[in-house]
């Protein structure tokens, strides 16, 4: 490596005058976190999809005419407001995971509503190939969301009824569209089951109904604050950069 020589002011002997170098005092010691705690908006996000779900597997079972698809539409379109603001929340309480999920779930819903309200043309195939996407972005999240056993569940029963809704939407198939019919009804008895268990939890401060934590999901609710505060200084929004 190089080394370059003082700088000299003319012919002067004596070096040029060169700024001292500047170190950063240790800030550790005065940096404080704050963390916020808010209210679990996760079974407003499971009761959400849990309605949204009886409706348009309603529909889809042939329980509401086709003439009742924008009356569908319509109680499903609040569905986006709703589990957007769950997400939202979600990443406040830095949890990836289920703010993801809330959010694509959020974003499922409008589509939706929207081909359904103005029967946009090709608007089932459409959501068929959509629905396919829906299946892949599940697969991937089931993945990651064993240790959250009741989260892995809605998933898990959600697969099926995407892949029906998505083969329904492309070949027109009715029997196609009456399984995915069922298959919502399946989604919105554990998404209740769910929401009921973790509101009854957060009332009592208690596990009441079996929900399946394990791992890290089973520390972050039954360990103490030096567990849930492990590792703060790399989580995203305390580190530099994402």
């Amino acid at each position: 490596m190089s080394t370059a020589s003082p700088a000299t002011d003319g012919g002067d002997e004596h070096p040029a005058a060169v700024p001292a170098r500047r170190f950063e005092p240790d800030l550790r010691s005065m940096t404080r976190i704050n963390l916020r705690p808010i209210a679990s908006p996760m079974p407003l996000g499971f009761f959400t999809i849990a309605i949204a779900s009886v409706m348009t597997g309603c529909l889809q079972l042939g329980i509401f005419g086709e003439e009742a698809r924008a009356a569908v539409a319509f109680t499903v379109l609040p569905a986006f407001v709703l589990q957007l603001l769950v997400s939202v929340l979600a990443f406040g309480a830095r949890d990836v995971i289920a703010a993801t999920l809330m959010a694509v779930f959020a974003g499922s819903w409008l589509p939706y509503a929207l081909i359904m309200l103005t029967g946009a043309a090709d608007g089932l195939k459409v959501l068929g190939v959509f629905n396919l996407a829906l299946l892949c972005f599940g697969a991937l999240m089931a993945a990651v969301t064993r240790p959250k056993r009741a989260l892995w569940l809605v998933i898990a029963v959600s697969l099926p009824r995407w892949a029906a809704t998505g083969l329904a939407g492309i070949t027109g198939a009715e029997w196609l569209t009456r399984t995915s019919g069922a298959l919502g009804l399946v989604v919105a008895l554990v998404a209740m089951y769910t929401a009921f268990a973790l509101m009854l939890e957060d009332m009592r401060s208690e596990q009441v109904l079996p929900i399946g934590r394990s791992g890290p999901a089973h520390l972050a609710v039954e360990g103490d604050l030096g567990v849930q505060l492990r590792n703060l200084e790399r989580q995203a929004g305390v580190r530099r950069t994402l």
